[in-house]
């Protein structure tokens, strides 16, 4: 993160390119919120880390809830442009669009497994949502998997919020799990993505139960005493 400036020239440049600073002040705002949650956030010191006076700072933030929520807000646009790009919704499911199930996983896992803290984040706003249709990653995936459970590429009666989610979860999880047991060079990174993707992959064409060595489990049987 940048030093406290005091550089003239540097603070001129600051205030010709006010969007290249507010980038700054959520991309510091983001580390902080998932390193120490919300209560650690606060416009001064995020201004402080960012290098800029706090009175820059909060003419883009008058206050620490609108930091906290313009945070959230970018975390979750920054995810969705990682596996999206730049498409609208109506781009994402149209079946004639290059939205390939490897690309789609490819770019989240790359993403989470180089910025954990960012997942952090939003996997702790999407749980604290009335409603998470209104997060944009969410809405794009989940329209996603609607398009594909409903199309003749999907097997009979899968549950999209479910399928989902724990797609989503598994993204997020996976690098910090592996970040926790081991520090990874970049190389090791992509690694590592790619083995969640080639998982996730296997998974969801295969499954991981023989079905002919349970023949008498089905989904309508849980919670009955079946071996």
């Amino acid at each position: 993160m940048a030093e406290l400036s005091t550089d003239n020239g540097a603070a001129t440049k600051r205030r010709r390119d006010p969007e290249r600073t507010r980038e700054e002040i959520l991309e510091v705002a983001g580390r902080l919120l998932a390193n120490d949650g919300p209560e650690g956030l606060s416009v001064s010191r995020v201004a402080q880390l960012v290098g800029v006076n706090r009175g820059t700072a909060y003419h883009h933030f008058q206050t620490r809830e609108q930091l906290l929520r313009a945070t959230v807000a970018w975390v979750s646009e920054k995810l969705r442009r990682e596996a999206f790009g730049d498409l609208n919704l109506s781009e994402i499911v149209d079946p004639t669009a290059e939205r390939r199930p490897r690309k789609v996983l490819e770019k989240l896992a790359n993403f989470t497994m180089e910025y954990p803290q960012y997942g952090r984040v939003w996997l702790t706003s999407i749980l604290n949502r009335e409603d998470p249709d209104d997060d944009p990653y969410w809405n794009g995936y989940k329209a996603l998997i609607d398009h594909f459970v409903q199309s003749d590429l999907a097997e009979p009666d899968i549950d999209a919020e479910v399928h989902a989610m724990l797609m989503v979860v598994g993204a997020i999880l996976w690098p910090v799990w592996k970040r926790v047991h081991n520090c990874s060079s970049n190389e090791e990174r992509r690694k590592l993505a790619k083995r969640y993707t080639d998982e996730v992959l296997r998974f969801s064409l295969h499954g991981t139960l023989r079905n002919d060595r349970y023949p008498n489990l089905s989904p309508n049987m849980v919670g009955e005493n079946n071996e």
